[in-house]
This record gives C-alpha cells, sequence and structure tokens, in this order.
C-alpha cells in the first residue's frame, strides 16, 4: 500500500504467535518467585488478619464497608469526607512508580504487576501439568490424544480454581472473611458477592491463561506512558552488543578467536528469547515488549558459564553506559539525579503530610445546610428565623454528649428540633460511637437585632468530656 511517500509492505495485522516461554534458574527469577509468594500471600490472606477496634467495631485488619461507609486499615478509620486520603495515596502511588522507572525502568511491570504474577503463577502450573518449553511444543503440534486432553483439563481446572479463589478474595475485603466465606459455602451470600466473584474469576482466566504478554504489549498503557518518563541514566535490561557481537557458534567463535579475528560473547543459543514470557528477542534492542523482568539474564549468565565467558553479556544497564563502553570509557551508575530526587521529594511530603493530618485530626466534626426554601421565616413578633440542617459525626467508638453553640449573631435564639438546651445556653446533642447525627437547628433573630446584609455565622460543637471542638460556617439570611 502507498500513500504519497509511505510504502507499507506486508499484512497490516500479525496473527499472534503462541509464547512457551521455558524455566530459568538465577538471581532475577528467585527474586520473582520471592515478590509473587509475598504479593499473593498478602492478597489471598490479609482480609483474614484480625484488628481489635473495641466493642460493637469491625475486627477485620482491612476492610472496606459500603453499608456505613467506613474504610478500615488496621489502626487508621477513614470516612467519606476524608476522601483526601486516598488522593494522597494516588499521588504517592504514582510518584512511586515513577521513581521506580526512573531508577530501573519498567521494574513495576516485571516484578509487581498483578498481570506478571498472576501470569507467571499460571505459567507454573503449565509446566508442571504439561512440561517444559520443548514438551508444550511437541504437545501442542502433535495434536490431541488420551493423555494431552486430559492434562489440558488438569490446566485447566487448577487454572480455573485459582481464578476463583482470586476473585473470592477480592469480595472478602467488603465484608467480614469468615463470614462470608461460610455464607459462600452455605449458598447464602448476598448475589453481589457471587456476580463479582464470576467476573474477577472470568477476567483472571482470560488475562493470566489465555491474554498474556498480549495485555503487556497492546492493552497496558503503562510501555507507552514510561517510555516519556525514562531518561539515559535509568538502568533497563540491555544486551551489551560491544561484548556480543559478531554473533557466531561457539566453535566459530574459538575458531576467530585463534585466528585472530573479531568475535562476539554471543554464540547465538537463543536461551534468552525461549525464557522470555512475551517472547521478544532481547538483543534487538529496547521494545515494547520487554517488561524488564531479567530472566533472559539469568539464561543468559548461565550460558556464559558453561562457555566459560565472563558472565553480564545481558544485564541492567543504562543508555549512558552504552555509550560510554561504545567510547572505551568506564560505565557510570547515577542514581541519585534531578528526576529521582524530585519524584522521592514528593513522595516524601506527601506522606508527611498525610501521616500529620493523621496524627492531628479531629474525631468531632460538623457540617451546616442552610435551607433554601423557605431561605428565611418572619415570625409573628416581628422576629427573623433561618433554618438549617446540621449533622454532626462522632469517630470515636463510644457516645459523646456535645453542645452545640452559634457565633456571630448576637442576639440569637437557639432552638434543636426535639433537643432540650444546655445548661449555659446551646442546645445539648448525644451522638452515638462511631456515628452520624442529623438535626434540625432554628436560629431566630429579635426584630430589633436582625442584620441588614447577610451575615457569616459559625457553629461550633463542643464535647464537654475531652474539651475537643468542630466548627463550621454558614450564613444567616434577612432577605
Amino acid at each position: 500500500m502507498s500513500d504519497g511517500n509511505t510504502i507499507i509492505e506486508g499484512p497490516l495485522y500479525a496473527a499472534r504467535k503462541k509464547v512457551y516461554p521455558q524455566a530459568v534458574t538465577g538471581t532475577f527469577r528467585r527474586i520473582k518467585w520471592a515478590v509473587l509468594i509475598l504479593t499473593l500471600a498478602i492478597y489471598y490472606l490479609l482480609p483474614f488478619v484480625r484488628w481489635n477496634r473495641g466493642p460493637g467495631q469491625p475486627d477485620q485488619a482491612v476492610l472496606v464497608d459500603m453499608p456505613h461507609r467506613r474504610f478500615y486499615f488496621f489502626f487508621v478509620e477513614l470516612w467519606p469526607q476524608e476522601v483526601y486520603y486516598f488522593t494522597g495515596l494516588l499521588i504517592i502511588a504514582a510518584m512511586g512508580l515513577f521513581l521506580m522507572n526512573a531508577v530501573a525502568g519498567r521494574v513495576w511491570c516485571g516484578y509487581m504487576c498483578p498481570q506478571t504474577v498472576w501470569t507467571d503463577l499460571f505459567y507454573a502450573v503449565e509446566r508442571w501439568v504439561e512440561g517444559d518449553r520443548r514438551e508444550r511444543m511437541k504437545k501442542d503440534r502433535g495434536g490431541l490424544n488420551l493423555d494431552v486432553v486430559s492434562q489440558k483439563i488438569l490446566k485447566h481446572t487448577i487454572w480455573l480454581m485459582i481464578a476463583w479463589w482470586t476473585g473470592g478474595a477480592w469480595v472478602l475485603y467488603f465484608s467480614d472473611a469468615p463470614t462470608l466465606v461460610r455464607d459462600l459455602a452455605t449458598f447464602q451470600a448476598p448475589l453481589v458477592a457471587y456476580v463479582w466473584i464470576g467476573i474477577l474469576t472470568f477476567t483472571t482466566y482470560a488475562l493470566a491463561g489465555h491474554m498474556r504478554e498480549q495485555v503487556c504489549i497492546y492493552m497496558c498503557p503503562w510501555p507507552r506512558i514510561q517510555a516519556a518518563l525514562t531518561d539515559e541514566w535509568a538502568l533497563n535490561v540491555t544486551y551489551r552488543k560491544d561484548r556480543g557481537e559478531p554473533r557466531m557458534s561457539l566453535k566459530k567463535a574459538e575458531h576467530a578467536r585463534e585466528q585472530g579475528e573479531a568475535a562476539g560473547d554471543c554464540v547465538d543459543c537463543a536461551q534468552c528469547v525461549a525464557v522470555c514470557p512475551t517472547g521478544i528477542d532481547i538483543r534487538n534492542g529496547p521494545q515494547l515488549g520487554c517488561i524488564q523482568c531479567g530472566l533472559c539474564i539469568d539464561a543468559c549468565d548461565t550460558v556464559m558459564k558453561q562457555v566459560n565467558r565472563p558472565t553480564g553479556l545481558i544485564a541492567y544497564d543504562t543508555d549512558m553506559n552504552a555509550a560510554r563502553r561504545k567510547a572505551s570509557e568506564p560505565p557510570v551508575y547515577r542514581i541519585v539525579r534531578a528526576r529521582t530526587v524530585l519524584y522521592a521529594a514528593i513522595i516524601g511530603i506527601v506522606a508527611v503530610v498525610m501521616l500529620y493530618a493523621l496524627a492531628t485530626r479531629s474525631t468531632l466534626d460538623v457540617n451546616v445546610l442552610h435551607d433554601r426554601n423557605p431561605l428565611f421565616t418572619r415570625l409573628s413578633d416581628g422576629s427573623l428565623r433561618n433554618d438549617y440542617t446540621v449533622r454532626l459525626l462522632n469517630k470515636n467508638a463510644v457516645e459523646r454528649n456535645v453542645v452545640l453553640t452559634v457565633e456571630g449573631l448576637p442576639g440569637a435564639r437557639l432552638q434543636g428540633v426535639g433537643l432540650e438546651s444546655a445548661a449555659g445556653g446551646g442546645i445539648a446533642v448525644s451522638v452515638g460511637g462511631d456515628q452520624t447525627r442529623e438535626i434540625r437547628l432554628l436560629v431566630s433573630v429579635p426584630k430589633d437585632a436582625i442584620p441588614v446584609a447577610s451575615t457569616a455565622v459559625t457553629v461550633r460543637i463542643r464535647d464537654a468530656a475531652s474539651g475537643e471542638e468542630a466548627t463550621a460556617k454558614e450564613h444567616f439570611l434577612p432577605n
């Protein structure tokens, strides 16, 4: 196809070539196993961890309590009004991702991304049931027989069990885990729980069992974003061409060296390609499909040891060092630089602000909303009344008695619908532990004290026992 000066040869669509990653051992593979075990253990077991918050409070350490609109994380309890903490967490997560990218490229993709972790687990099951790379390729080429069918049924059954428990673990974060497990087993759980388990079972099975590397290459936006955030100092899995080229077989390389000719350390064994979970050839340079998992480093180092050549032909390295080696200059590594300091500083500042806000936050709060219809009411004695809806929040686990007063409106009379006046003025209100209470507040001003313009007022509540206070501002409208 030709369009002006653009010439495209060949098909516009390439069918997927199935990837058969080979098992590998080494440092990075052990790191990946450790991260996989740790992250999955946290995900599957965390809902069962208990945390004592006192009588009448949920004892699940991490819980998203949708009916009561609470989020519990060990000693932290967040209310809907404190959603800004989640904003802080999102900023920290984003800056953490940027920092990891600035230091070591797509290290998140290679080790901690859920798609990578679950795909790794599914690959482990596949190898255990069907064998390693060559055995799986041979079975796929040989067609179906009783042995192959039975192995595939076993593999997919285990995959579905893992996917089912993945969905099941997710819903446990939204209800008391032991209770929900019992209800699920006895088919007494809410329908929504079964629906979400079904959705997450399907997505986990489809993404980790079938789509695999296609998610990383075609669906995930991060590879395209991180390319704009990296620089020449970031560590990336790199094939050192200056040392590996010209590549040739081991015998040819030995003969070339005997003759005093150039011979690279790469013996063209393609083990780096065989172990790659996305099926790329790292020797072709940076590619969208490379998730920086380091498995090709383990495979190449193993081969280098077998052929008595130095390891590190494939290694985490920087573009800057690639250029320096080409110029016969020693490598330089600069982890601490402007962007890494900036990202770390933002993470630190946001974390400190959030910790300070948590440490100093009030356990008492009040919100006030002026009635819109009518804006004011003229009483028979000539006085003017404004009505408000007041919501009081008690974030403590015990009931609290507070006194509500209004400031900024001299001579005002307060009346709480269904409430009694407090000694010394104000209105006495009790708020249950870990609850909110909504009351109707009527504020009247005598005829001779009615303000001529809208007047700012402050509604204050005070816990007499602890002395803690909370305020909210509104307006008193004369017309």
